[in-house]
């Protein structure tokens, strides 16, 4: 074990059960596709990685909200083992000395499945870019292993974020970054299953700005909830919708917001978070997603006049209800784990349908500046 707390010996053993894991996964996307070419392979095998990434982020926070992030207070292994199975006698001890702490047989399993299911889609996405570089090698023509590259160093970056969140106690700007991370590589993947189907549906200039700065409003409440998230300030606020009983209760945002700092101490790391500074992070969120869900509202209505966008509409409309109706469950139910892990799946479902709207559409001004310059160059 070197001195960030990283012990390297399981490594070896994390690899080979990764690999057992996707070698399911990979043997059905080869039968799917039996006869077919290189590029259907790598289309059901994108699809395929698509939805247990999507699987992966509601254990990430499964295993967040249940406190077992440091169910294994190393990284790779557990104690310097592969599973909890070797290191049943330290985890024991753990659990003896505090019997609700971070360390349990339970918790223990739930960190290291996590791993494992981790390590899995990282063969998967592995497979992926080498059949994307074996489909372009053979045809210049197909989509550029670029983005399956992009995608497999993003992973490795998740993995490098996985290992200081532990290493690092649970620092929040980890936790957070390690969250983002995850529904980034949603987007990622998504765009390569998607990209490049079918004709893409023309619509104003404004509908597409409208597009990004939902987007971006989206990122920001995204960020805000993992933030609350990490911190554990979703109980900061037990009523709905006024917050302890009041529209503006005590906020410190200073401390609320200072990035720097690990779990539960104040700016710069000095004494304890104060529960002011909860407080403003939880009401953040809030000011927050009254304006995403605003927004997003508006955005479905423009949407839905589309007839080949109608669906993608009532999806947005759909998640907007969803995340409404899991947000505030969390609050005056008092963070049940059900309601919290809906909630970010309501949000990785955010990503996909914001990044199936962008791959969908198109400015109908794109068209007329392409037919303006193929008259100038004296094209039909």
């Amino acid at each position: 074990m070197d001195g960030s707390g990283i012990d390297l010996a399981p490594l070896a053993q994390l690899a080979l059960l990764g690999l057992v894991i996707a070698l399911g996964p990979l043997a059905w996307v080869w039968a799917r596709t039996r006869g077919g070419d290189a590029s259907q392979r790598l289309r059901v095998l994108t699809l395929l990685t698509l939805f247990l990434t999507f699987d992966l982020v509601l254990f990430g926070a499964f295993t967040r909200l249940t406190d077992s992030g440091l169910g294994c207070p190393d990284w790779p292994g557990c104690y310097g083992s592969a599973s909890p199975l070797g290191a049943r006698d330290e985890i024991h001890a753990a659990q003896t000395a505090q019997p609700t702490g971070p360390v349990t047989h339970g918790k223990a399993w739930v960190e290291m499945v996590h791993r494992y299911l981790a390590t899995g889609v990282g063969v998967l996405i592995i497979a992926m870019t080498v059949l994307s570089w074996q489909a372009w090698r053979r045809d210049r023509s197909a989509a550029s292993p670029a983005l399956a590259t992009a995608t497999l160093v993003w992973v490795c970056l998740q993995g490098a974020f996985g290992a200081w969140t532990v290493t690092l106690k649970l620092y929040p700007a980890i936790v957070t970054a390690h969250l983002l991370g995850g529904l980034g590589l949603l987007a990622l993947l998504a765009v390569q299953a998607w990209g490049g189907r079918g004709d893409r549906v023309a619509v104003g200039a404004g509908l597409r700005r409208g597009l990004v700065a939902v987007a971006g409003l989206a990122l920001l409440q995204i960020a805000l909830g993992a933030w609350v998230s990490t911190n554990y300030a979703v109980l900061a606020c037990t009523d709905f919708p006024t917050c302890q009983g009041r529209w503006w209760p005590a906020m410190d945002f200073e401390h609320g917001f200072a990035i720097l700092r690990p779990l539960g101490t104040g700016k710069g790391g000095a004494g304890w978070l104060p529960f002011e500074a909860l407080t403003a992070i939880h009401m953040s969120h809030r000011a927050v997603a009254l304006l995403l869900l605003t927004s997003m509202a508006v955005l479905s209505w423009r949407l839905a006049r589309h007839p080949r966008l109608r669906r993608l509409a009532f999806g947005l409309a759909f998640i907007g209800l969803w995340q409404l109706a899991t947000g505030i469950s969390n609050v005056v139910l008092g963070w049940p784990l059900l309601a919290a892990v809906s909630h970010t799946g309501g949000a990785a479902a955010l990503v996909l349908v914001m990044t199936a709207l962008w791959l969908r559409t198109r400015s109908s001004a794109v068209a007329p500046r392409a037919a303006g310059a193929r008259l100038a160059h004296g094209a039909p």
